[in-house]
């Protein structure tokens, strides 16, 4: 089984376009166009009912109180936590890839509405969409607090002093629908996967703000 994106190879800085956040002229940092990325696989196990993609930051510092502070950096060995930014379960095993913004473009506020898909995502009948942890990262912001459905990229703090990865996942299951229990997140996904992977492919990427650590 495999995953791969014609945007970057695997290990290399995600492109901007696929980002939440960017830098800023004015020396600060903006959301960017927030693109879901291209992505395709092949060589399913037999006996595949449906698919499952998944997409989080596992350098996501454990303490807030350093981040996004211009007069510091966030230390790097701070306990790190996992960050989803994206799940998407019961994909059809005939569907072979992702097409660039066929899941995102652009960012909104308050989120995306889910789980089920939108028509135009074309996404078969039966995909949803779950909530991405921009919904607990917002949820104190009167202008943004929401229930985030779908995908919504990197945005890590601009003076992080490591650079984040970011691990996309494919599962293979055993069965056409996934028993997701309770509220649609990560954690909730990741329970429910347990006893029917067939097979999982995965593909990294980095993508950081900190202007320090940029080529």
């Amino acid at each position: 089984m495999r995953l791969w994106s014609d945007a970057w190879a695997n290990g290399e800085p995600i492109p901007e376009r696929f980002a939440a956040g960017r830098l800023a002229a004015d020396g600060g940092v903006a959301f960017g166009d927030n693109l879901s990325p291209p992505l395709r696989w092949a060589d399913l196990p037999p006996g595949t009912q449906s698919l499952v993609l998944m997409c989080h930051d596992f350098d996501v510092p454990s303490r807030a109180d350093d981040v996004n502070q211009p007069d510091r950096e966030v230390p790097a060995d701070l306990p790190r936590v996992d960050f989803f930014h994206w799940l998407l379960v019961d994909l059809p095993p005939t569907l072979a890839g992702l097409a660039e913004g066929q899941c995102s473009r652009g960012f909104t506020p308050r989120g995306k509405p889910g789980p089920a898909v939108p028509a135009a995502q074309d996404l078969g009948d039966a995909a949803r969409h779950g909530l991405n942890d921009y919904t607990g990262w917002f949820a104190g912001d009167a202008e943004r607090a929401g229930r985030y459905f779908g995908y919504d990229g990197p945005f890590p703090p601009f003076n992080d002093s490591l650079v984040h990865h970011y691990l996309f996942a494919l599962y293979a299951l055993d069965l056409p629908q996934l028993p997701v229990a309770g509220e649609f997140t990560g954690a909730a996904v990741r329970a429910a996967l347990a006893g029917h992977v067939l097979d999982a492919a995965t593909l990294s990427g980095t993508y950081t703000l900190n202007r320090r650590l940029r080529p």
